[in-house]
């Protein structure tokens, strides 16, 4: 009970920097989403290449996650940290520069090193977890996920301040600000208490391929990618939808204001209830309410339809993408930790990253219903996939211990 407690307080300082840190890096990605589209139009020497600055950005969110796990495995997660804050630096800058001299190639360079320091972000949630009891865990990712909240708020409202300072160049000083504030979370993560790995830490652990094979692991990655590339796909569709059925551009910002404010403000209770409920009825929940998001958005296409939609969905993400991560950390050792969860983290991003480059596609080929009426298989396979994770670890408790994979004593992520 000691030993728990001090770890919790460890957890708990390190989760109120990460949260900090989630906020600052988070409203990296809150300026890329904000202008990527109008600077690429402005750009880009084709207007069907408007958005590609976007898909690029989420491109180096899924090549990032590799390596960041490598990097904290071998050095530790701070130093993982401080390389993803320079990476975010170096994102803004280079941005602000492709902007002073009207070059597309180097704004795309600038976002897939902003998705970069965007993969690293994905490790705060899981670094949160390291060295907490096991009550702990969920509550700690959770209240690091909800740093997202500030962010949503801090990176639209840099856009507006500073937007305009350096006419004509729309948003170059938006950017060159971002940068500053990526030396500032970097500031805040160097006192991130995060030791580097032990020898026996770094030899230890079972083969990659044994831990992935688990279908409590294939559940949690499946329910993980779905949750966030579902609510990509609407999100990213949904101002360009509003657009082509009328609705004004602030009506579009509103909706997706209050869609982030819906993505991370569960996320100061999401860890309680995975706590009392289990993570896989909190997934669950999660999917159904990103199903339920779609069926109002096939309902109609009134700003109502447009915003209940878009509220809906960011808790659904909320819900499911938490509780997935919950899931995760049953699944491995702490030696184990690094690997998988960037082996996660690559599965999640890549079936995002795919989804990125094909939705505009989507919408502009087969229209709105189609985008919402895409949501429905995914869902139905990832509650599927927990219903049968959650028979095979009914038949591994009724087996005798040891007998395979993990048992119920077996350390897992610390």
């Amino acid at each position: 009970m000691n030993n728990d407690t001090t770890d919790d307080r460890r957890a708990r300082s390190n989760v109120k920097r990460l949260a900090i840190a989630q906020a600052l890096t988070g409203a990296n990605a809150a300026v890329i989403f904000a202008t990527g589209s109008i600077v690429g139009f402005t750009l880009a020497p084709s207007v069907s290449l408007a958005t590609l600055p976007l898909s690029i950005y989420v491109l180096g969110l899924a090549a990032g996650t590799l390596p960041t796990g490598a990097i904290s495995r071998r050095y530790g997660r701070r130093v993982a940290f401080i390389a993803g804050t320079a990476s975010g630096t170096a994102c803004g800058l280079l941005a602000a520069l492709a902007i002073l001299y009207a070059s597309f190639v180097l704004f795309c360079v600038a976002t897939f090193l902003g998705g970069l320091y965007g993969a690293v972000s994905q490790s705060y949630r899981f670094a949160a977890a390291d060295g907490a009891s096991a009550a702990y865990r969920p509550k700690a990712v959770s209240w690091v996920m909800a740093g997202g909240v500030f962010a949503g708020v801090l990176g639209p409202q840099l856009v507006q301040w500073t937007m305009d300072i350096w006419p004509p160049y729309l948003f170059a000083f938006s950017f060159a600000m971002q940068a500053i504030v990526a030396l500032i979370a970097m500031a805040v993560l160097a006192s991130v208490d995060a030791p580097r790995p032990a020898p026996a830490d770094f030899a230890g652990g079972r083969p990659l391929f044994e831990i992935a094979r688990q279908p409590r692991f294939i559940a949690a990655a499946i329910c993980g990618a779905v949750s966030y590339s579902m609510m990509n796909l609407i999100m990213t569709s949904a101002p360009l939808a509003m657009k082509i059925c009328g609705l004004s551009l602030s009506d579009s910002n509103f909706g997706i204001q209050w869609h982030i404010v819906a993505m991370y403000g569960p996320s100061f209770f999401t860890g309680s209830l995975i706590a009392r409920f289990g993570a896989p009825t909190i997934v669950t929940i999660g999917l159904i309410l990103e199903a339920v998001a779609a069926g109002i958005g096939l309902a109609g296409i009134s700003t109502y339809h447009f915003w209940t939609s878009l509220i809906v969905i960011g808790v659904g993400w909320n819900f499911g993408f938490i509780g997935a991560s919950a899931l995760v950390l049953e699944t491995h050792r702490p030696s184990e930790r690094n690997k998988v969860q960037a082996l996660n983290d690559f599965f999640v991003f890549g079936v995002m990253a795919i989804g990125s480059f094909s939705s505009g596609q989507l919408l502009a080929s087969y229209g709105w219903s189609s985008v919402n009426a895409v949501v429905f298989p995914p869902v139905v396979l990832a509650i599927a996939m927990l219903s049968i994770a959650a028979l095979a670890r009914r038949r591994q408790a009724a087996t005798p211990a040891g007998s395979a994979g993990m048992s119920a004593n077996e350390p897992i992520s610390g």
